[in-house]
């Protein structure tokens, strides 16, 4: 556990702790469904599922705080939903592996301050998120690193993953923050499909699995040179939400977070520059701007907590030592007296928004908190005499 943050991180992890379902291991995004993201108005959403794309980030954090057992069987969990044909697989499940959780809006419900509909069940189980693929293929290549254990079922899940992404990645989708607008060339989608890829062929290759490759290397080449071409906008000096858009994502830190781009390349740089002038707001960091006819629905939202975590991390792995650690500080101070976290915040307001207590936004707190440990350990270490 690091010294730095120490009782900060250990409150995440016990809320962690708190969400984990026991008998599957699975974990909830929240307990809470329809606490809403702008007061009054109708993101209101059922949180009490469990996301791959969760699970994968979370078995991170887990494993980073060496809580091997939570991790290993949310990592057990994750083998068995995936299993099968990926061509089925689903972004999310309930927590005992259900498949089907149609969203229902309970109209007789006023709503927490009047912000209906309340919901049960989540209609984007049915989308398409090409995101999870490229997530859970970073927790079984780190599962295969951390546990030592490659197991038949997970190594044939990440390389059917693979294959079935070499075929799908063109497709639109609805992207990582499952928009209810229509499904466009989200480029965040695209840089987790190369991630899939990437993480398979070096699998393969680090494993010794005599896994024929040739055409993934292939694949993931057309990728990165088509999300350096349709994803980047040379007038904005900056990666944008969409192929052809002009709009800022905080998704696209992945970028630099998944090695797609080292964090000090030139067009990352310009990135997250573009993101602090168009998406900061009161030191922290919105997802993106809502708009309308790109994610389907009316109204704002508060900063979302865990892209701040992203923003954190990122700028660790520039350098900006000093900035990571300022917007670190600003961002745990969203949490209540007792040190839990919601979905996002507003700063005006100076209130939390969205379900409550967030897995997103705890696990994105204790993988940027080791990040810093780890920065700081060694900046201790070159300071310390022969």
């Amino acid at each position: 556990m690091p010294l730095l943050y120490r009782d900060t991180v250990i409150r995440s992890l016990i809320t962690l702790k708190a969400l984990i379902y026991d008998p599957t291991g699975s974990m909830v995004a929240a307990p809470t469904s329809s606490l809403p993201e702008t007061l009054g108005g109708v993101r209101n959403w059922d949180y009490r599922f469990c996301w791959l794309r969760d699970g994968a980030l979370a078995v991170h954090a887990l494993v980073l705080a060496s809580l091997r057992g939570e991790a290993r069987a949310f990592f057990d969990w994750i083998v068995r939903a995936v299993a099968g044909d990926p061509a089925q697989v689903q972004i999310m499940y309930g927590i005992r592996g259900e498949r089907r959780l149609t969203e229902v809006e309970l109209e007789w419900l006023d709503g927490y301050e009047g912000s209906k509909p309340v919901r049960v069940g989540n209609a984007a189980y049915s989308q398409r998120q090409l995101d999870v693929f490229g997530e859970l293929a970073l927790v079984m290549y780190e599962a295969g690193r951390h546990f030592d254990d490659h197991r038949p079922d997970a190594v044939r899940a990440l390389m059917g993953i693979a294959r079935y992404v070499a075929t799908a990645w063109q497709q639109p989708d609805r992207g990582i923050w499952e928009m209810r607008g229509p499904e466009r060339s989200f480029t965040a989608s695209k840089v987790a499909a190369w991630t899939a890829l990437d993480r398979a062929i070096r699998y393969a290759e680090e494993h010794g699995l005599g896994e024929p490759v040739d055409d993934l290397r292939e694949t993931r080449k057309v990728i990165f040179d088509e999300v350096c071409r349709e994803g980047f906008n040379p007038k904005l000096n900056s990666f944008t939400q969409y192929y052809g858009g002009t709009g800022l994502d905080a998704s696209l830190l992945f970028i630099p977070l998944s090695g797609f781009l080292p964090a000090t390349d030139p067009r990352v740089v310009g990135t997250v520059e573009a993101l602090e002038r168009e998406l900061l707001q009161g030191g922290l960091l919105l997802r993106f701007k809502p708009e309308e006819d790109v994610d389907g629905l009316s109204g704002e939202e508060g900063v979302f907590i865990a892209c701040s975590f992203w923003l954190v991390t990122v700028y660790q792995l520039m350098g900006r030592q000093d900035d990571a650690r300022s917007l670190f500080n600003t961002a745990i101070l969203t949490g209540n007296d007792l040190g839990l976290l919601a979905e996002e915040y507003d700063p005006k307001g100076k209130r939390q928004l969205g379900n409550f207590p967030q897995a997103f936004s705890h696990f994105a707190l204790v993988n940027a908190a080791f990040v810093l440990a780890e920065a700081e350990a060694k900046a201790t270490n070159r300071k310390s005499p022969s």
